[in-house]
């Protein structure tokens, strides 16, 4: 524990447990109400990078998508009234895409709340449907200690983000506090009775099927769950904006649950008597509206592994729910002992066949053939690219 006895302002005390955390980016909009976290991200500016933004919503995005890349929270500064509203969609992604994101909002002094100061808002009423957590920080001394929960809820269970408002005369004030030691994710393993259940249950399958999604997924457990799958050669679909999960050259890979998936993949999902989702929540666009699998009691069997209790029985009820984080469902699933595949394996083969037939490029009319500038692309750039691009159908 910290023996620190000097006093700092607010903005010091927050910055400093940036630094704890290790939190070496920050994306933000500059507002008057957090101008002592400036003052100290100045400071450290040779610990800390900071991303000055021209809008709110897109340094949110950036704060998402520095937590999808890493897996450690995107952090994010924005001010009151406009700059929180500007952000809300940008939290929202990251709630709805299990992201781990932390966003600052500066906030009136606490001595003018609740008299609709100048771009006062209720930021817990705004984002209590948005985030995991929201909360204002209303003593300095206090920093060290919510700055380290915002830290863990964001990374632990399901991750998401978590909004802390920052009032500017509390930014101001000088304390002394403790700092707090760097966090730790929380992650649920699975039961050696469950994953004795899951294998039971694969090995008397026909025609099963893996859906992998979600968050909390590593370089390590993906290379674990494809060994798993090859081990079992089961036919392995990706869900929406999630194909990293399994390298997509993979003889088991059978495509992408998104938007116009493979018909042919989705009447595979259909006709499955065994379903293992695997990280994802089986939303709307993975299963085409809830049509893949029927509410709430799905005419598969379905093993359904998920990193938050919250999430399991939401909508399907699994013949067998797994709370647990993808790391360790994925080395233990590894760890089993392989059934026998024989039934499925030319189905596993027909669909990683028919997953290369669809994604050939079909010719259109017109002067610029995009499909064919896609697979160009596909061919040529390095494995490890990252390509971003809209969303919606036309993407």
């Amino acid at each position: 524990m910290s023996t620190r006895t000097d006093i700092r302002t607010g903005g010091q005390l927050l910055v400093d447990q940036l630094k704890i955390h290790q939190a070496d980016t920050v994306f933000c909009v500059p507002g008057e109400s957090f101008l002592a976290v400036l003052d100290a991200l100045y400071d450290a500016r040779r610990e800390i990078r900071l991303i000055v933004c021209r809008q709110e919503g897109g340094a949110a995005y950036m704060a998402d998508a520095y937590g999808k890349l890493t897996g450690r929270p995107g952090v994010c500064f924005v001010t009151r009234g406009p700059g929180a509203s500007n952000a809300c969609v940008g939290v929202h992604t990251a709630y709805q895409d299990s992201t781990p994101m932390i966003l600052f909002v500066g906030q009136v002094a606490r001595s003018d709340i609740e008299r609709q100061a100048f771009q006062e808002v209720d930021l817990r009423r705004m984002y209590g449907q948005l985030a995991k957590w929201v909360v204002q920080i209303e003593d300095a001394r206090r920093i060290p200690e919510f700055v380290a929960r915002a830290f863990a809820l964001a990374t632990s269970g399901r991750p998401g983000p978590v909004v802390l408002a920052l009032p500017e005369d509390m930014l101001r004030e000088e304390a002394m506090a403790a700092d707090a030691e760097p966090y730790k994710i929380v992650q649920a393993y699975p039961g050696a009775s469950e994953l004795g259940h899951m294998r039971k249950m694969l090995a008397h399958a026909k025609c099963p099927i893996m859906i992998l999604g979600g968050t909390t997924w590593t370089a390590q457990a993906v290379a674990d769950i494809m060994t798993f799958a090859q081990d079992n050669r089961i036919p392995t679909a990706t869900t929406f904006r999630r194909q990293d999960r399994f390298d997509n050259l993979h003889p088991c890979y059978a495509g992408d649950l998104g938007i116009s998936p493979n018909p042919k993949l989705a009447a595979q999902v259909a006709a499955a008597d065994l379903v293992l989702a695997v990280g994802t929540r089986l939303g709307e666009a993975a299963t085409d509206g809830y049509k893949y699998l029927s509410v709430p009691r799905p005419e598969q069997r379905l093993v359904h592994a998920y990193m938050g209790a919250e999430e399991l029985g939401r909508v399907y009820q699994a013949d067998l729910p797994i709370n647990t984080g993808m790391a360790s469902f994925a080395a233990a699933a590894r760890a089993l002992k392989p059934v026998d595949s024989s039934r499925w394996a030319a189905a596993t083969e027909a669909a990683h066949q028919e997953y290369l037939d669809y994604t050939k490029p079909i010719p259109n009319p017109g002067a610029l053939e995009l499909a064919e500038i896609i697979a160009a692309l596909r061919e040529q750039l390095p494995a490890e690219t990252i390509v971003c691009n809209g969303a919606g159908n036309y993407s």
